[in-house]
């Protein structure tokens, strides 16, 4: 097949993954773009399809070799792993969180033996993983482990706009003592050879600021004048094409009108807020420094709307479409 085949694990579910998987996979934009197969439960999918109408006919295979790429066909892997007596929409369940980790953790597999191109992600839920014993807090962690690769990198992309982060899933006084002259150093180097592997080898990197207005030379703050600064002119001496710290209130709009191919957000909340204020539905993580291409749509279960057909396919089609662009320059040799 001369289109790059994408495999999708449907998320938990509980929440919206299926419906949004039903909808994208009825699109004709993700059919021109790549051929796709799910990774889920024949149960739950044909609810998903009854729920959105779509014009699907589920097609269960064994593998990706199987596949039938035609209009209208859902591939699927059927782990059949769910029981509907216990099921239930919108509800924490570690029946549902073992179900969602088998998805992701068979869809990591076919990837890692070069079998699918990239992995396009769901929604899955942290309590419902913890409820079924699963020792990882998110994708993240479950992608780290299953490829080996320690500490990879979070990128999201919107509308030309791409912002990594320095870190992720900590609290701001946990943060605080990470932001380090040598980790800031480490991570742009590794988010600029990031960049080259998807193709972006023009322009500068910015760092942004962490305190208002960069700390003004120490007033609000010194985490501007005692770590990222020395580490940016470090980086320059190295010759590194990167610049900062630039204030966190202009630095994401200067990048998305292209005066920086990326940002390098300090922490969760700073860069979130900036792609989804920019375009919400169409924000979508990249996960790099893996041996394997990795998108994401970037919202949640939406547990309150799961089981009516109300959720929005938009970001998951957008997360097919991006694994699609840049999953060639990921093929295994």
């Amino acid at each position: 097949m001369s289109k790059p085949l994408i495999i999708i694990p449907i998320g938990d579910p509980a929440g919206i993954g299926p419906e949004i998987v039903a909808k994208a996979l009825a699109e004709p934009r993700v059919t021109e773009a790549a051929g796709c197969i799910a990774v889920g439960d024949k149960k739950i999918m044909e609810q998903a399809i009854r729920i959105t109408g779509a014009d699907l006919r589920i097609k269960t295979v064994k593998g990706p070799e199987e596949g039938n790429f035609e209009k209208g066909i859902l591939n699927l892997i059927d782990l059949d792993n769910v029981d509907m007596d216990q099921f239930a929409f919108g509800e924490v369940s570690g029946m549902c969180g073992r179900a969602a980790y088998e998805y992701i953790e068979e869809s990591i597999r076919l990837a890692n033996e070069g079998r699918a191109d990239a992995v396009a992600t769901t929604p899955i839920n942290k309590e419902a993983l913890r409820a079924a014993g699963i020792p990882f807090i998110g994708h993240t962690e479950i992608f780290s482990a299953l490829t080996e690769t320690e500490d990879p990198l979070t990128m999201f992309e919107t509308n030309g706009l791409r912002v990594f982060f320095l870190t992720r899933h900590v609290s701001l006084r946990n943060m605080l003592d990470m932001v380090t002259r040598e980790r800031i150093k480490d991570y742009v180097k590794r988010c600029l050879e990031a960049l080259k592997r998807l193709g972006v080898e023009e322009g500068t990197m910015a760092v942004a600021g962490l305190n208002p207005h960069c700390g003004e030379h120490g007033l609000f703050g010194d985490e501007e004048v005692k770590e990222i600064i020395p580490a940016v002119l470090e980086l320059q001496e190295e010759g590194y094409p990167v610049a900062g710290p630039i204030g966190a209130d202009s630095v994401f709009h200067q990048a998305a009108q292209g005066r920086f191919n990326s940002v390098l957000s300090l922490y969760h909340d700073q860069g979130h807020i900036a792609t989804k204020t920019l375009d919400f539905d169409r924000t979508i993580a990249i996960t790099n420094g893996m041996p394997i291409l990795r998108t994401s749509v970037d919202h949640g279960t939406a547990f309150d709307i799961a089981g009516n057909g109300k959720a929005g396919a938009v970001s998951m089609v957008e997360a097919i479409l991006l694994a699609a662009k840049y999953s060639p320059r990921f093929k295994k040799a």
